[in-house]
């Protein structure tokens, strides 16, 4: 079963893809992109027992734009995003994003964190601030970047793991120029602004932080202390892997579900001892 629909949520259109019928699995794409990034996750993942729950934040694929413009807040996209939860009905769901996606996740755990049942955050850090705020503001005049599809199409690829195969690769690179220049601008002022370092303590959801070893955008280092922060936090190195395991792995369909198998082993152990 595969299904889709608009929610109505902070006065705009937000599409969602829900396929399965198991134990939910919130996923969050990266800056700019939309929920084709979990095609597979969405036609795959539903066979170990899980439905899998696809948002497109509002701006970004079939989503209508946001009221007040593009979102530079990522606290304000979590929000969304635990509307979407409650409007499905979805029982301490399980979350999984990356880059921008990975820390709404985190945001999510932060302020909503009894509700989640566990998470897999990836590609992401607590507090990045490595961007300019205003160089990403400037980015948005055509003047300044005129060929914003090309900057993508090969900055993409320049992102992706030395793993990935050069045809596939530049498949990843194709659908990703589809972005809106001044989403994705928006979105990286988030990203490089937001900040959830004080709030890790209070997670106590099960988390399983996840790094590719060929990320520049992202820190090793940062990724590790997000997992030692977290009271039950996991971290876990994949070589080869750049800033998109999801589209970058082949197998990510099976390995997400080994991970979220183990995190719901603990989720499990902790509701027993409490």
């Amino acid at each position: 079963m595969h299904e889709a629909t608009w929610l109505t949520i902070h006065d705009t259109e937000v599409f969602v893809q829900v396929a399965g019928t198991g134990t939910p699995v919130l996923c969050v794409h990266t800056a700019g992109q939309s929920g084709v990034q979990y095609r597979e996750l969405l036609q795959r993942l539903p066979a170990f027992g899980y439905q899998v729950v696809v948002i497109d934040l509002p701006g970004h694929g079939r989503s209508m734009p946001a009221p007040g413009g593009p979102v530079t807040d990522l606290h304000e996209y979590g929000e969304i995003c635990w509307e979407v939860i409650e409007g499905l009905s979805l029982e301490k769901p399980n979350l999984l994003g990356c880059s921008i996606g990975g820390k709404i996740v985190l945001d999510l755990c932060v302020h909503h964190g009894d509700d989640v049942r566990a998470a897999v955050v990836m590609e992401a850090d607590a507090h990045n601030g490595a961007l300019s705020v205003a160089g990403l503001r400037r980015s948005m005049s055509d003047a300044a970047s005129p060929a914003q599809g090309d900057r993508t199409y090969y900055g993409t690829l320049a992102s992706l793991g030395t793993a990935v195969a050069s045809e596939k690769g530049r498949l990843i690179a194709d659908m990703h120029r589809r972005e809106d220049s001044i989403v994705t601008s928006s979105d990286l002022i988030g990203w490089t602004t937001h900040d959830v370092t004080e709030g890790l303590a209070l997670v106590r959801c099960p988390m399983l932080v996840v790094a590719g070893s060929d990320d520049f955008w992202v820190r090793e280092e940062n990724c590790r202390i997000v997992a030692e922060n977290v009271v039950n936090g996991e971290f876990l190195l994949l070589p080869g892997v750049g800033h998109y395991p999801m589209e970058e792995l082949e197998d990510f369909p099976e390995l997400l579900a080994a991970w979220l198998d183990g995190l719901l082993e603990k989720s499990n152990k902790i509701d027993r001892n409490s």
